[in-house]
């Protein structure tokens, strides 16, 4: 594996994109990649086997939908008698329906100029609506992998003509227990293909798992791998666990805070909050996995509409929720994983926007926040808010 760095800026005019390609970013109000787009994209134009290594927030996405939509309106895909026939050349994995929607959009802004055909593959709603459009033919899937393999056994996907596989978030698919989901989707698929691998961490089951499916990858990474979008500005408020909400509460009635994103560690948590937060007049909602996609949809929406302030959620929402503009996020429980808190804070300082990180810290959290600091490689400042803090033991560590 070979690595490469990310050097100077560049335009998206220097990528040679298919016309209708870049017409579709120009459309979108981008002219500069992100470092991770800047590294990522040529190599993938080159057909090159990629591993991409890069925090949450850093536009990754782009930087495989961008070729992949280049290649197949650039060579498009015939009969023996030169028709145009519509087969699944690029198949996306990722781990979360959230996300599976996030690259869906992303793949339809890019190729709103063409007549390419993408259809998203998950859990949770009924599959009528996927079986026609596979029926009817589609270019680009991008799946769970449990459904997808729920397609394959009924047989109702053929993979034959895959040109590109993409294994987004390939460190969350393994840490939510895909490995053999994937083992059997990879060994359906054509050997001779392009894999690009995306991550935000390169633990030993990625490296393996990249060791396996790539062939000759060149390694790209933006960033150490615990590092925090240096656009965050990090703060702990010790406080008394039966006061949390109350801090809750009073911050969010004397901050300036436009969008907040709350992280509990539980579901019931998470609803118990949203409740008290309605209580004390401030509009919030929750998203979790014991709602309904229909009930998560919306409460998206309404959340990136600026319908809805406080988004109230479960680690569900760590990755592949894209929303721009979020001005805080607020972890009312500290993660039980130093990497947790870096993708949860990752959904706000994102690209050139800056934004704060409120963690809330009761005394039996105290040494999960120094876990992280040494994770991050520094100390997050302490905040005592007279009446919530539960003593002075815990501003220092």
């Amino acid at each position: 594996m070979s690595t490469m760095k990310a050097e100077a800026e560049v335009s998206f005019d220097q990528f040679e994109l298919a016309p209708q390609v870049l017409q579709a970013v120009h459309d979108a109000g981008y002219t500069h990649p992100t470092p991770i787009q800047a590294e990522a994209i040529p190599l993938a134009l080159e057909g090159r086997d990629l591993i991409a290594l890069a925090q949450t927030g850093t536009g990754k996405t782009a930087g495989f939908t961008l070729p992949i939509v280049h290649r197949l309106i650039s060579e498009p895909l015939t009969d023996a008698e030169g028709t145009a026939v519509r087969k699944v050349r690029a198949l996306i994995l990722v781990p979360t329906r959230e996300l599976a929607a996030q690259v869906e959009e992303s793949f339809r802004k890019y190729g709103k100029h063409s007549d390419l055909r993408v259809v998203p593959i998950y859990g949770g709603v009924s599959m009528d609506a996927q079986l026609k459009a596979l029926k009817a033919g589609v270019d680009v899937v991008v799946a769970t992998p449990g459904r997808l393999i729920d397609h394959m056994e009924r047989e109702t996907v053929s993979f034959s003509d895959l040109e590109v596989l993409v294994l987004d978030e390939a460190d969350r698919m393994l840490d939510m227990g895909f490995a053999p989901q994937l083992n059997r989707i990879v060994r359906e698929v054509p050997p001779y293909r392009q894999t690009l691998l995306f991550s935000a961490t390169m633990p030993p089951e990625v490296e393996a798992l990249a060791r396996k499916y790539l062939r000759k990858p060149v390694v790209v990474q933006i960033g150490r791998r615990s590092e925090t979008a240096s656009s965050v500005t990090h703060a702990v408020y010790p406080v008394a666990h039966s006061k949390k909400t109350d801090l809750l509460v009073e911050l969010l009635k004397n901050f300036d805070m436009d969008s907040v994103l709350i992280f509990t560690r539980t579901k019931h948590g998470a609803d118990r909050v949203v409740r008290h937060l309605e209580d004390g007049g401030v509009k919030a909602t929750a998203m979790h996995a014991d709602k309904s996609q229909s009930e998560r949809t919306r409460a998206l929406e309404e959340f990136k509409q600026g319908k809805i302030r406080v988004l109230v959620a479960t680690d569900i929402a760590q990755r592949g929720l894209d929303v721009t503009g979020i001005s805080h996020v607020i972890n009312y429980d500290v993660p039980q994983q130093p990497e947790d808190y870096v993708h949860r804070i990752g959904r706000t300082g994102r690209a050139a926007a800056s934004g704060d990180a409120f963690t809330f810290m009761s005394p039996d959290e105290i040494s999960m926040v120094r876990t992280i600091e040494r994770v991050i490689g520094q100390q997050i400042p302490r905040i005592s808010v007279p009446g919530f803090d539960f003593g002075t033991s815990a501003l220092s560590s």
